[in-house]
């Protein structure tokens, strides 16, 4: 007879009481909530994302037939509604002159993608309330309360997908028209101390409000093909913390927009619930940033059209923009407000055409790339500094005087520098020391605003200190 172990059960016993508390464990963590409700599991989702880095924001909607001018004052923006205190009723009229007969998806694709756009954020419902898109939810839209009659949402759609560019949509969580929002949740100013609202209503009843709301987010993201972000504005305080209620209903929407589709991205303010990057307005981070961003800035003052807006950035400070946001991590959303009549502004135009001339050459250094470390601040020659797999940009905004240029904290085994402007990618000088490198530049910058050195190595990038 063969010896029995009689320590064998034991084992097995002890074994299936680790694995009974390691899956315990597991499952807890899974059902544990992230700090802010920011989405755990998102990386795939963003991969489109930031390779994309630069996307076009379009602000339209009945403000723009105004222009930014009500009863003899001007200098009024998006908010035209809200600034002018604009009852409803008054408001609503504008809609008899919304007819953007000039409206035309191709040019207006072709243009961003003329740009270096990889994609198209478009206000689907601003403040004001009015619908651009076709909704059985309300007759406060495009298609049923304008001489126009049709949806623009459709036609960029099929745009969009035709040049090959995602399409976003931008839905304002506040709402002036909308009898439900309460007013409480409406900003708060010294003019209203009380909040605004076009058709204020005491009894207003959130939950039914919410209701509405997540039926279009659920028309929007069913009704056009693929989406590529749900981009939330202006929840207010309706997702404070102890709006216990409320941030349920939005962790249930998230759940649907998810099983609607699965790869649509949700930025962060719905009260950050679902969130899968940041959204820093008209400000640049001051470093690099540990989760994912992008930065929505405008190209003039206002973001919906504005007939006495023409001071826009020039192409020049759109691509520096561009640079220091790539280089600590973030994409940057660009916005043009198009006219009444669907128009987007010649101005504009020509910048972004100029803005794409450049990324033409130099987009390597900008699609797909990372911060390339912490700091440039002991490189006083270098603005930013961009990355990819084995390869530093270094973006010289400032041509150095005595045409050489030195990277310090480079440790890694340094291959190959060259411009990147530099059709033939002439090998360029390089000393190697202990502890960097200097670099020996063409009496003459290739490049009229961001000339870019590039750096290849072997290895692991060793990112330079702090």
């Amino acid at each position: 007879m063969k010896h029995l172990n009689t320590h064998f059960p034991l084992k097995m016993i002890l074994i299936s009481l680790m694995v009974l508390i390691c899956l315990l464990s597991c499952t807890q963590k899974k059902i544990e909530s992230p700090k802010n409700d920011l989405t755990i599991n998102s990386s795939n989702r963003l991969e489109w994302f930031q390779e994309a880095k630069f996307g076009l924001f379009i602000h339209w909607g009945l403000y723009s037939v105004l222009g930014g001018e009500w009863n003899g004052k001007k200098n009024y923006g998006e908010w035209i509604q809200y600034s002018a205190h604009i009852p409803g009723q008054e408001y609503e009229k504008i809609t008899k002159q919304f007819n953007p007969v000039r409206f035309n998806a191709e040019e207006w694709v072709s243009m961003a993608k003329q740009a270096g756009m990889k994609y198209i954020v478009i206000t689907t419902k601003h403040h004001e309330g009015f619908c651009m898109f076709d909704s059985k939810l309300t007759n406060y839209d495009i298609v049923d309360a304008t001489p126009y009659g049709k949806d623009p949402m459709k036609e960029l759609a099929k745009e969009c997908k035709k040049q090959g560019l995602k399409l976003c949509f931008y839905y304002s969580v506040k709402d002036w028209h909308h009898p439900e929002f309460p007013l409480k949740y409406t900003y708060h100013t010294k003019e209203n101390p009380e909040g605004f609202h076009g058709f204020p209503n005491p009894n207003a009843d959130y939950q039914k409000y919410f209701a509405y709301l997540k039926g279009q987010v659920k028309e929007l993201l069913t009704n056009y093909g693929d989406i590529g972000i749900i981009w939330w504005d202006w929840s207010g305080p309706a997702f404070d913390p102890s709006e216990i209620q409320n941030r349920k209903m939005a962790r249930e929407l998230v759940d649907s927009i998810h099983k609607w589709q699965p790869d649509c991205l949700i930025n962060n303010r719905m009260g950050g619930i679902g969130a899968d990057y940041g959204t820093p307005e008209q400000v640049i981070p001051g470093g690099k940033q540990s989760t994912a961003f992008e930065v929505c800035m405008t190209l003039g003052r206002s973001w919906g059209y504005s007939k006495t807006d023409t001071a826009f950035k020039s192409a020049s400070v759109v691509i520096a923009n561009m640079v220091d946001i790539a280089s600590k991590g973030g994409n940057y959303l660009l916005n043009v407000g198009p006219t009444g009549e669907g128009v987007m502004p010649e101005k504009a135009r020509k910048i972004l055409k100029e803005v794409g001339n450049w990324l033409s050459v130099n987009g390597e250094a900008i699609y797909g790339a990372t911060s390339g470390g912490p700091s440039v601040r002991w490189n006083n020659s270098i603005t930013a500094i961009t990355a990819k797999t084995n390869t530093l940009y270094l973006h010289l905004f400032n041509w150095p005087v005595d045409n050489k240029l030195y990277l310090n904290d480079f440790i890694n085994k340094f291959e190959d520098a060259y411009l990147l402007a530099d059709k033939e990618k002439k090998f360029l000088k390089v000393d190697v020391h202990s502890q960097g490198l200097m670099i020996s530049l063409p009496a003459k910058p290739v490049d009229p605003i961001d000339n870019i050195v590039v750096i290849k190595f072997k290895g692991p990038f060793t990112p330079f200190r702090i």
